[in-house]
Formats: C-alpha cells, structure tokens, sequence
C-alpha cells in the first residue's frame, strides 16, 4: 500500500482527499497534519466521514511518508517545504498556487511539474513533484487546449465561469456567509483573476507566441461546488470541424468527454468529469464547460495526478457518480 500524509487537513480539500484516499484501493492514509486540531477526531471537522475509520488529526509529520498532499494557504507550501524534510522516495503534490508557473518550479532541491493531466501526463507520470491546477485555470484550460494546440487563437478569448461558495475556501468572508450568496449573485476580480497566468502559460506552451488575451470574468454563484465557464473565440472553420478537433484531442482522456447535448452543472458536481459541449454562431465558436472545483478543480485531479505518479491506472479510485437529487 502506498503511504499518504496530507498537511492542513481542515479545508474543504482537504476533507475530499482524506474521503477519496480511505476508499482508494492503492492508498493507506498515514497521517493527516493539522496544527490547530492536533489531537482531535477528524470528523468534528469532516462530519460526513463518520463511521469511517479515521486517525486522529496529528502534530507530527512522517518524512518517509511515500505521497505527501499540501493543503495549505497560497503562499504557505513554500515555507513548509523550508522548514520540513522528507524521504528522497516522497513524493509531493501542491494544492496551492507555489508551484504552478515556470518561475516558481523550481525550489529548494524541489522541481514541480504542472499537473493538468489533459495537457502533460506523461511529464506527471515521470515527476516526483506536481503543482495541482487552480479550479478555475482547470475548466477554463479544458476549454481550450485542443484550438491552442492546432495554433487556432488567434483573436481574443472572452470568459465567463461562475463557481459555488466552496471556491472561497471554508474561512468565512462577507461573500461566503449563507445570508450573502443565497439568492445572490456577482462577479469579482474582474479580468485579473490569479488563475489567468497559469493559463497564459499553458497555451503557450501549445500555441508559442500567442499574445491573444483571456478576458475572464468570474461570477459567484448561489450554490455550494461546481464551476460553469462559457468560453468563446472566433474560429474559421465549421462546427463539424471543431467538433472532430476536440474529439481527437480528448479520445483517451478518461476524465474529459466532449458531449453532443448542452451540458449543466450537475452532471459533474461530486465527480472528477470535466463536461464541455460545443455551439458556432456565425464565426463565433462557444465552448462550455463545467467541472466540480473541489474534485476535477482540486482533490480528484490530485488524486488523478497520484495515479499517473505511481502508474496506476489513472481512474483508480475516481469512480464517483454525480448526484442530481
């Protein structure tokens, strides 16, 4: 069995690793890290886990620990690492924002591959270290990875995504409270959304010298998890042409189906799916697509990433179906 520690085990990823890993059939969970539950049961935290057998949150980290998931805050992966050492056998996966550009892979002894598997599973499967994708970068990359790797941006790219209330993390805000979002809703961080630069250098990487902007604009939404994004550009060919391109690019994607019927964020909310449908109007092309933030934005893909790590299949322990009641 291969051994897996996670450090900040109180967020909401956190909870879905710990679920995803006490069921996967590779995976024994040795130790979840948490400073300020130390000592506590874990379900006073993730309650949806009674019944399952659990250890208790833990004050001290197991540096031969063969997989080590970090959940902790933006900016805070960094200065675990400084201050922690592990096995030269551990391998690492980084839920923050750390590792995730060209500049920051780099670190300490450290070499952090990007891993949005769709992209480059082959350089995860030879990795000891991946930065997970953002949420949002996930389902907007997705979107976009089989026109940028024809070189077919070539004009501008306008995006809307809105992701439920579990995106803001599980600290309460004035914009997370039930009273604020429930029949509510808004956008923020206006075309200036941290997630863009991962995407940027994505494509690329795709497409090189692409200076086309990603005008994104992210909503919150009135419900728990799942991100929505509608992603359009102007493409020359026909519809049957974009349909055909990104059905070659997603043939052997086992997480990504392109779907021939207009898609809805329930089809994906507690799965590690990543849904996207295609529409032309005119010479615009729309691409929608739509992912659950905290599984295929987060936890799943984490997971996902593992499996190509230790070469495992990459669906094990990712059965999950969605729920629509």
């Amino acid at each position: 069995m291969i051994k897996a520690g996670i450090i900040g085990g109180a967020g909401y990823t956190a909870g879905e690793l710990i679920r995803l890993i006490i069921h996967h059939p590779a995976l024994e969970l040795d130790f979840v890290y948490s400073t300020s539950n130390a000592g506590n049961e874990i379900t006073l935290i993730h309650s949806d886990l009674i019944g399952e057998k659990l250890p208790k949150f833990s004050s001290e980290i197991k540096p031969d620990v063969d997989v080590l998931f970090l959940c902790l805050g933006h900016g805070n992966s960094k200065k675990f690492l400084n201050e922690n050492s592990f096995s030269t056998s551990t391998h690492i996966i980084d839920l923050s924002s750390d590792f995730r550009l060209d500049a920051d892979r780099e670190f300490q002894g450290f070499d952090f591959v990007y891993g949005l598997p769709e992209f480059n599973s082959k350089e995860i499967s030879e990795s000891k270290n991946v930065a997970n994708p953002g949420c949002f970068a996930t389902a907007i990359q997705l979107a976009l990875l089989p026109l940028a790797e024809e070189g077919l941006i070539n004009e501008d790219i306008h995006v809307n995504a809105v992701t439920g209330a579990t995106g803001a993390g599980v600290s309460l805000s004035k914009t997370s409270h039930f009273t604020w979002r429930d029949n509510n809703f808004s956008h923020y961080k206006a075309f200036a959304h941290q997630h863009l630069d991962e995407i940027h250098q994505t494509l690329n990487r795709l497409q090189p010298g692409i200076d086309q902007e990603v005008l994104f604009l992210p909503n919150r939404g009135n419900f728990s998890r799942g991100i929505f994004a509608t992603s359009y550009t102007r493409f020359t060919g026909s519809e049957e042409d974009a349909w055909k391109l990104y059905h070659n690019y997603y043939d052997k994607a086992p997480f990504t189906f392109v779907s021939d019927q207009q898609i809805f964020l329930k089809q994906v909310v507690n799965t590690n799916k990543c849904l996207i449908h295609l529409e032309k109007h005119k010479d615009i092309l729309l691409v929608t697509s739509a992912i659950d933030n905290l599984l295929k934005g987060a936890s799943g893909q984490a997971i996902e990433n593992m499996n190509l790590m230790f070469g495992l299949d990459q669906k094990l322990g990712l059965d999950l179906k969605a729920n629509f009641f």
